[in-house]
């Protein structure tokens, strides 16, 4: 057998995968892994269908469909009132995961330092670990999750290339303020770092509360590349297809990297967006995630569980540290267990930092059809009989 040294020795199979194939051998309902059980709107898949009956069928332009491009600089403007050429300051990806290691790659060198917050999306550290980079984890603690800037600062260094940020947050669902924004503003002003602001969530967002991109902010946009997804906007996260957005010398970088990644992006799909993205369906994410947050929570509040405020994307995260017994338990002895004997799959928060750190908190997609949650929360309701 051929000997060599993994360039990841420490990653195995994800929780992800891990979850849903226990999830399935337990018939579980699972609000494990983020997607939605329930489809599109039909009018996409009417677009998907002409794209593809249209002879879109090749290779779409390195960059995206010019199209797409102009339409995602149309809905940015109106959010966040910041211009971004189409041309040349906007990259169409395979999806989020893609363009954020398309970044890494075109930034990071061997022993440069990423500072990110953790729990963090399990992507992000193998992507800076396969540049030869240092993750440098920030910790976020319960309950409210909140960035501890004295930390920051002290994690700055002179090898310090990007730091990665996370709003709407996944897994704590927490979001980011203004204050924050002007505080990261403050810390990186008279620095050559780099933003990485991953927003794949941004159109959920809950209360009357707004979604603080950094393209919102001058001094920060000048330094970042901003990532969002069509696949989490519009329910489609099979089709793996997120755009990157950067000024134009860090953008240059960036398309350096995709282009030997994937090269490009699915063109019938580019061309559907292309058409349904000025339809506005983004704007009536917040309502729709609202309504099936509130209708999970207030059917699972007297379960036992302590929840914590989900201020955006479509998860909420809830304690057990309290529950005798069960409270002993790690988060992923804990997660198993909900799956096997209560039959509702969930995701351990302690899967989302480097050295396993755990509160003993657990997280749920609310990403569902109204009776999957119902049977999820009529399951959860047994715990408070124990």
């Amino acid at each position: 057998m051929i000997q060599f040294d993994s360039k990841l020795p420490h990653a195995g199979t994800t929780i992800f995968t891990h979850m849903t194939v226990l999830a399935q051998q337990a018939n579980a309902v699972n609000l494990g892994q983020g997607f939605p059980d329930f489809d599109c709107d039909p009018e996409l898949l009417r677009l998907m269908q002409e794209a593809l009956q249209s002879g879109h069928n090749q290779y779409a332009p390195m960059a995206g469909v010019p199209a797409l491009r102009e339409a995602v600089a149309q809905q940015i403007q109106a959010l966040y009132g910041r211009t971004y050429d189409p041309g040349t300051e906007i990259t169409i990806t395979a999806g989020a995961t893609q363009a954020i290691h398309a970044a890494i790659s075109a930034l990071v060198r061997p022993g440069d330092e990423v500072i990110l917050f953790e729990p963090a999306f399990d992507s992000y550290e193998p992507a800076i670990l396969l540049n030869g980079g240092k993750p440098v984890p920030i910790r976020l603690r319960a309950p409210d999750y909140r960035p501890d800037w004295d930390a920051v600062l002290a994690a700055l260094s002179p090898r310090t290339r990007a730091i990665l940020i996370n709003s709407p947050h996944n897994p704590t669902a927490r979001l980011w303020t203004a204050e924050d924004m002007q505080m990261l503003a403050e810390v990186l002003r008279d620095t050559n770092v780099v933003v990485i602001s991953d927003e794949v969530y941004e159109h959920m967002v809950f209360d009357g509360k707004r979604h603080e991109s950094v393209a919102r902010y001058p001094e920060l946009a000048e330094r970042s590349y901003v990532v969002s997804s069509f696949g989490k906007a519009f329910h489609i996260t099979g089709w793996k297809i997120a755009y990157c957005l950067a000024p134009r010398a860090l953008m240059a970088e960036f398309q350096k990297a995709h282009q030997f990644i994937v090269f490009c992006t699915h063109a019938p799909s580019q061309h559907a967006l292309a058409q349904y993205l000025p339809c506005g369906a983004h704007l009536q994410l917040a309502a729709f995630y609202q309504q099936k947050r509130d209708l999970f929570v207030n059917a699972v509040a007297n379960c036992g569980l302590r929840w914590l405020p989900s201020e955006g994307s479509y998860f909420v995260s809830a304690s057990f540290a309290h529950l005798p017994v069960l409270g002993e338990m790690s988060s992923l002895e804990f997660s198993e267990w909900l799956t096997r004997e209560i039959g509702v799959a969930c995701i351990p928060l302690s899967a989302f930092y480097h050295d396993g750190f755990d509160e003993k908190v657990v997280r749920f997609c609310f990403a569902k059809r109204e009776d999957t949650l119902h049977e999820a929360a009529r399951r959860l309701q047994r715990l408070s009989e124990r």
